[in-house]
């Protein structure tokens, strides 16, 4: 494990040659909040990180439900059981192998290795505009149903979950970079992600974090030009620019 700290924001990298899986720890006044679990064995090098900034958890935030966002969450519940796990209310139903789709959303299989053994249930439910602590709620969907993102009202910085990536090349989820192309396999709509990713760059974030990838400060250029990409490869009629 790798840990790289920014601000109030630490970013820990399991795997970072082969496979790079990121989560997070945002310090708090008296407290600090996990976001996301990483891969099943990542459990110690979470419990060392916390030891080490030496603030106790407050809480788990998960951006979406994929084995490698939940991985060590039944272990870290169990280590942590009066530690409130918060979760969207979408992408709740995946935690319980639910699979199936809103009559208004987008009739594509949802992609990506979601969890069928998953024993831990939220805490809290997410929406739109929530906040844990610093942290503003902001609906990402795209990769899942019921990504979030998590704005750090401090000073702007940015968990973006898999929403966007810098793993082999910045790109709005859905875009594949051939040197790491697993996000994109793994997004269950392009379009919902492209509509996402506009407004997240609308904010103007000072740092952009995201689930695979180093972080990237002043962002704005990069998820712009991420955000062409995406744009000229799809169709005319679903690359439109929308008001969000």
């Amino acid at each position: 494990m790798k840990i790289i700290s920014k601000n109030n924001l630490h970013q820990l990298i399991f795997l970072p040659r082969i496979f790079p899986v990121n989560c997070y720890i945002v310090e708090e006044e008296s407290s600090v909040t996990l976001i996301d679990a990483a891969l099943p064995n990542s459990y110690k090098g979470i419990q060392h990180a916390i030891s080490q900034i030496g603030k106790p958890l407050g809480a788990i935030v998960l951006t979406h439900i994929h084995d490698d966002h939940v991985g060590s969450l039944d272990t870290l519940h169990q280590l942590y059981p009066d530690v409130p796990v918060y979760v969207s209310q979408r992408d709740a139903r995946l935690m319980i192998g639910d699979m199936s789709l809103d009559a208004d959303e987008p009739q594509t299989k949802i992609k990506g290795s979601v969890p069928k053994r998953l024993q831990t249930r939220p805490s809290v439910l997410l929406h739109e505009g929530d906040r844990i602590g610093s942290l503003q709620v902001i609906a990402t969907p795209g990769h899942t149903p019921g990504s979030i993102s998590l704005w750090d009202t401090r000073d702007q910085s940015l968990i973006a979950g898999d929403a966007l990536q810098t793993r082999g090349g910045i790109a709005v989820a859905g875009s594949v970079r051939l040197t790491f192309p697993f996000p994109a396999l793994a997004t269950w709509s392009k379009e919902r992600s492209l509509q996402s990713a506009r407004k997240l760059v609308a904010l103007q974030p000072s740092l952009l974090a995201v689930g695979h990838g180093a972080m990237i400060t002043d962002p704005y250029q990069a998820m712009q030009d991420a955000i062409q990409h995406a744009e000229q490869r799809l169709p005319s009629s679903l690359s439109i620019k929308q008001s969000l």
